[in-house]
């Protein structure tokens, strides 16, 4: 007798465990990454554990009982939070990923059958039904687009630059971060950055102009044409314009590794060569001061070196000149810029392809001898 009761014991506690066992709803979602040119597929989960009471009393009634709505509430809230993230790429662990996130709408009724339908048929757990919303820059669109690989980084520091000057780096940074450049098209600095001015973001700030500063809306605009230029030429595109600026400029060193702008006169374009999409990123780290562009495209086996600046042709500095200043009381004056020998500088360039070199050129930047630049009161007999 005590042979036979055992196994029955042991059938009516598994039984029970099972009947007790949470009910969950699932939701089975996918994504998209990039790594080291590879396009992999990662799968996951997401669970609710609904109450006991309410499964059962839907088992009881044949329907998604009323009992369920507020926690079903708060699955749907916490679905349609998931919003599309485009994609971008990120350096992780020294490699660059790029991945993006879809977004999720809840299908309420949808859910509640494929509730209703588990419960009926014993299972203890249901899929959630929701309707995917894919960004419109996706990981897929990265990759037709040939867009697999890190290609080049441009850096610069704006360390020490006023206010006024870090806003507009800024604000122009942030309009050149995330876009594409399509195969044989030509990058256009003045047009991609659009209208400078205080309807766009950009305010006032020192500018060279007539041989000395003057205020302009846009002022150190340059440190963002700089920066993307140094990413775009260590990627090997060719120059179609770029200038140097009039004088030699600290935040601009290495000496001649630059490129001035000043709508509609003087622009930075470069044309993408590489047969396929190039793609864009800003980067800035306030604390550090550092502005970055980080440019992403095929593996085209291409190689660049960028040699160190060479300097010749020094001139002494010119006389100092001087600028209206509200700040500074009669007879005052306030030093706004240093001054700047003259000087020539040539950097080489050279492109390979698989070792194989393709081309190779020089980047000549000549400088005027700089004076110093002292900000006096707006009456101030030295302005005329």
């Amino acid at each position: 007798m005590t042979r036979l009761l055992l196994p029955l014991l042991t059938l009516s506690l598994v039984t029970a465990a099972h009947a007790q066992s949470p009910f969950k709803l699932v939701l089975t979602a996918s994504e998209q990454k990039i790594r080291k040119g590879e396009v992999t597929t990662h799968a996951f989960t997401k669970s609710w554990t609904l109450p006991a009471a309410g499964v059962k009393a839907s088992s009881a009634h044949g329907k998604v009982s009323t009992t369920l709505s507020p926690v079903l509430a708060q699955i749907e809230k916490t679905v349609n939070a998931r919003k599309p993230v485009p994609a971008t790429f990120r350096n992780v662990g020294g490699s660059w990923v790029a991945t993006d996130q879809t977004g999720w709408i809840f299908d309420r009724d949808g859910t509640k059958a494929n509730l209703l339908k588990a419960i009926r048929a014993g299972k203890p757990t249901a899929q959630i039904a929701y309707r995917r919303v894919v960004p419109a820059r996706s990981v897929a669109v990265l990759a037709q687009r040939g867009v697999r690989w890190h290609v080049a980084t441009g850096n610069s520091s704006y360390r020490g630059s006023p206010n006024f000057r870090v806003k507009n780096v800024l604000v122009g940074a942030s309009k050149l971060d995330n876009f594409f450049i399509a195969p044989g098209h030509e990058f256009d600095f003045n047009k991609e950055v659009g209208q400078i001015d205080a309807s766009t973001g950009f305010v006032k700030g020192f500018v060279i102009s007539g041989g000395t500063l003057s205020k302009e809306d846009g002022g150190g605009i340059c440190q963002v044409s700089t920066t993307i230029f140094r990413a775009l030429y260590k990627a090997g595109l060719p120059i179609t314009e770029r200038h140097e600026h009039s004088h030699r400029v600290g935040y601009y060193d290495p000496v001649g590794f630059e490129a001035t702008v000043y709508a509609p006169a003087k622009n930075l374009r470069m044309k993408n060569d590489t047969g396929r999409h190039l793609f864009i990123q800003a980067a800035w780290d306030r604390r550090a001061q550092t502005l970055r562009f980080d440019v992403f495209g095929a593996n085209t086996g291409r190689s660049v070196t960028i040699s160190k600046p060479v300097i010749t042709a020094f001139k002494a500095p010119a006389s100092p000149s001087y600028t209206p200043d509200v700040r500074v009381a009669a007879g005052g004056r306030r030093l706004l810029d240093t001054p700047m020998q003259g000087m020539t500088s040539v950097i080489t360039r050279t492109v390979k392809v698989r070792g194989k070199m393709v081309s190779r050129d020089t980047l000549k930047s000549v400088y005027k001898p700089w004076g110093a630049v002292y900000g006096v009161n707006p009456g101030d007999r030295r302005l005329n």
